[in-house]
């Protein structure tokens, strides 16, 4: 199962693997009051992500529930998941889709299609292999981690707010940052 013929990754497991969210984490920070930074996150999620011989073949889906939004304040998240921001009672998912995989010196670009608020943009993810090993279960695991910027006018959430002497309450840029553990599949 380990790769060597198109590929220099120490411990390279090829396979597909489900996204462990218990061991994972999706969130984003933006600038808040254009003074702070505020991160939240997303409890429910899932995904596969596979990884083939060539790596640059390699894919990934991601499907996160909206409604799980967490940024330890509940009257801000009660907020966000309205009309204003998510609409999650007309969109309660947030979607990623790989369209392809490429090298980056050490590291790799994973491109894809995230839909949001029924808009779908192209987004790439800057992806650092953190490694493949054995779980203390008897399976084996593999961890990665990404990161990308977007802008949250481009999906439709295009709430303005601003604020007294300049500014907005909350930025446009939105930094995603993803630990992600994966659980190969077993035939």
């Amino acid at each position: 199962m380990t790769s060597t013929a198109h590929v220099q990754i120490p411990g390279y497991v090829v396979g597909t693997w489900d996204i462990d969210a218990t061991h994972s984490t999706v969130g984003f920070v933006v600038r808040h009051m254009m003074v702070s930074k505020v991160r939240g996150y997303f409890r429910d999620f899932s995904g596969e992500i596979v990884t083939a011989e060539d790596p640059t073949q390699s894919s990934v889906t991601a499907t996160i529930d909206l409604a799980s939004i967490d940024t330890r304040q509940e009257q801000r998240d009660a907020h966000i998941r309205s009309a204003d921001f998510f609409d999650v009672e007309n969109h309660p998912q947030m979607t990623f889709r790989s369209t392809g995989v490429r090298a980056d010196g050490a590291d790799w670009i994973v491109d894809g299609e995230l839909t949001l608020k029924g808009n779908t943009k192209p987004v790439s993810l800057a992806l650092e292999l953190e490694g493949f090993g054995p779980d203390a279960y008897g399976g084996t695991r593999a961890g990665f981690s990404a990161r990308t910027e977007i802008s949250r006018a481009a999906f439709g959430v295009d709430i303005a707010m601003p604020m007294d002497g300049g500014g907005v309450v909350v930025a446009d840029k939105i930094v995603v940052e993803l630990e992600i553990q994966g659980v190969l599949r077993t035939a």
